[in-house]
């Protein structure tokens, strides 16, 4: 049996009593809303198919995120980025939520929030699954079976197109002017090997077999090891860092991969290279491979580590002179640019 009592001004609890269960009960702002929920329990009650949300009704979502950081956390690859959306979620006034309490129409507002600040959609894309993980966490591993996830019940901002952006005539050499010395070792690495800057950053001499010119990168984004070739180019970039190294220290760079992106951002803008980013590199490098090299798909994935061929073919972006030429002849990298006449063109001389 369902009983409402008013508890202050805008407080109506709700209690549900029913034989053989303990005391289910719920404060809400108004009696409507109280009404509504023990109706709902006691028809969960009567069906058998009552799951308690005690745990989800006590629960905030700021107190949720704080036993994420201590459960889950350090389990996952990318600490600081996740580190960073978890305090950047504490500090909404959704955090103040129950659990149970957050629906599918919260989500919404906060998309639509995030789109008025000038978000992109993969970055709110990226929020959304991160807020989502935490839902199923607290649903599986904490037993709150009662909840259900509400990031499922709304339609996802659409993923924008992938960057095309890469290097022109002269860009190179006016970015390798401006960087410092280490700067541009890691930019050469990064156009050689396609990496990412976070597996730049953490590389280790232990981890670098010279002779076998490979290099094994840990704490890669997919959180999978990964073994890659070195060309000819990364070997001399390597094997110069290596001779002028003092043998003590593993690590082959000092910067990490948040400076990285710093440095990056200043030698562009130094260099005055418009829309350009550390990333961009790495579609660079994933078209160079197609272009340059006679690498089949299946080889080049595996240098550059992404996990399906169709992300791989978003990372790259062929010149069509490249392409043309290689219509007209051309071996990959020696481009192609035959010599046309007016009689090859000309049907009366054919």
């Amino acid at each position: 049996m369902a009983s409402i009592r008013k508890r202050g001004p805008y407080q109506w609890e709700a209690r549900v009593r029913k034989k053989g269960r303990p005391l289910t009960s719920r404060t809400f702002e108004t009696r409507a809303e109280a009404e509504r929920w023990a109706k709902e329990i006691e028809s969960e009650m009567d069906r058998g198919v009552y799951v308690s949300r005690k745990a989800a009704e006590s629960t905030t979502l700021r107190e949720a995120l704080e036993r994420y950081i201590e459960d889950y956390l350090p389990r996952l690859a990318h600490y600081e980025a996740n580190i960073y959306r978890v305090r950047r979620f504490q500090r909404l006034a959704l955090a103040d939520k129950f659990m149970a309490a957050i629906q599918g129409k919260d989500i919404a507002d906060y998309i639509k929030e995030r789109e008025a600040e000038g978000v992109g959609g993969n970055a709110i894309r990226l929020e959304l699954a991160f807020l989502s993980r935490l839902f199923n966490v607290a649903i599986r591993d904490w037993g709150m079976t009662s909840l259900v996830n509400p990031v499922s019940q709304v339609s996802r901002p659409k993923i924008p197109k992938g960057r095309e952006r890469r290097l022109e005539e002269g860009e190179e050499e006016r970015l390798m002017a401006v960087v410092s010395p280490e700067m541009r070792n890691i930019i050469g690495l990064a156009l050689e090997t396609a990496m990412r800057r976070a597996e730049i950053s953490n590389l280790r001499w232990s981890r670098i077999d010279l002779e076998r010119r490979t290099a094994t990168l840990y704490k890669t984004k997919n959180g999978e090891t990964r073994t890659t070739p070195l060309s000819p180019v990364a070997l001399e970039i390597l094997g110069r860092l290596k001779a002028e190294s003092d043998g003590r220290e593993d690590r082959i760079f000092t910067q990490s991969p948040s400076a990285i992106t710093q440095a990056m951002r200043r030698a562009c803008r130094n260099a005055g290279l418009a829309d350009l980013n550390f990333h961009d590199l790495r579609h660079e490098a994933t078209s160079r491979l197609f272009e340059n090299t006679d690498l089949d798909l299946m080889e080049i994935r595996s240098i550059t580590g992404h996990k399906t061929l169709q992300m791989l073919a978003r990372y790259s972006h062929l010149r069509m002179d490249r392409l043309a030429g290689r219509l007209a002849g051309a071996r990959r990298g020696r481009p192609h640019n035959p010599k046309v006449s007016s009689s090859n063109l000309d049907p009366a001389t054919n």
